[in-house]
Order: structure tokens, then sequence, then C-alpha cells
């Protein structure tokens, strides 16, 4: 199973966003699956519900961290390379998507938005459309892994 089907079905089994991106790439980075939904359960609903940056894209820029990321702080090249990629990584999505925010892409849903997570039900699956945004994450990280040479 790719990258972008494991986000969805992650997503359809009741994971929030960023949980969908990063559970499906935890053997990748190492984690299990449990410590991969804690560690991005807080940035569902664009970041605990506040519905800021969308938790795909958050998920997606975790990933890109634990797998292309730098970890030295004076390492200024390897700094400045992690954040055009992360820059590059956000500018795909909003061309594709049309921004990054949470609440502009979730715009045209019915009703007010709400803080809390809602119920995960038939009806709140056929009209959200969060598990394109997980796909999307999970397919540009792909080609993002796929263009960055092997250190």
């Amino acid at each position: 199973m790719d990258h972008a089907q494991k986000a969805r079905g992650l997503f359809l089994e009741g994971c929030n966003c960023a949980q969908s991106v990063v559970g499906a790439f935890a053997p990748e980075m190492g984690l299990t699956q449990e410590a991969a939904m804690r560690l991005a359960s807080s940035f569902g609903g664009g970041m605990g519900g506040m519905r800021e940056t969308c938790g795909a894209v958050t998920g997606m820029f975790l990933v890109a961290g634990a797998l292309l990321g730098y970890d030295d702080p004076k390492d200024d090249a390897a700094k400045k390379a992690h954040y055009a990629r992360i820059r590059a990584l956000a500018e795909a999505f909003k061309a594709q998507e049309g921004t990054l925010v949470c609440r502009e892409l979730l715009a045209g849903l019915p009703g007010k938005l709400q803080a809390d997570p809602q119920p995960r039900t038939e009806a709140y699956y056929k009209v959200r459309p969060c598990v394109r945004f997980v796909e999307a994450a999970a397919r540009l990280l792909d080609q993002a892994l796929e263009e960055t040479p092997e250190p």
C-alpha cells in the first residue's frame, strides 16, 4: 500500500489529518503506530481545532523533519536547505489546494466549523474534503523523498 492510500485509510478509520499523514510514514520514521498517533495528535483540526494550518500540512512537515531534517543547530547550510524544502512543500500543497489554512480549506462546508472533534459518521465523511488533503500531503512527501539524495 502506498503512503497516500495508507493516509487515506487512517483518516477513514478516525485519525485526524495530521495523524493520518504521520501514521502513514511511521515505519520509515522508526516509530510505532501508537507513537506516531501521539506525536501528531495535537495538530488535527488546524492545530487543536483552532482551524489554523491544516493538520495534513503540519503532519507533512513533521515527517519531512524526521526523514529529511537537520540535527546540528550550527549547520546553517542544512538548516537553510531544510527550510527551503519545507517552503517548497508548502507551496506545492498551496498550488494544489489553494491554501494551507484549515478554515479556508473547509470554508464551503455547511454550518459553523467546530473546535472540538466531530463524530466520524457517514455524513461527516461525505462532506469533508480532508481525505483529499491527507492524500496530497503524503504524495508530496513521497515526491520530496524521491528527489532528495541520500546523505
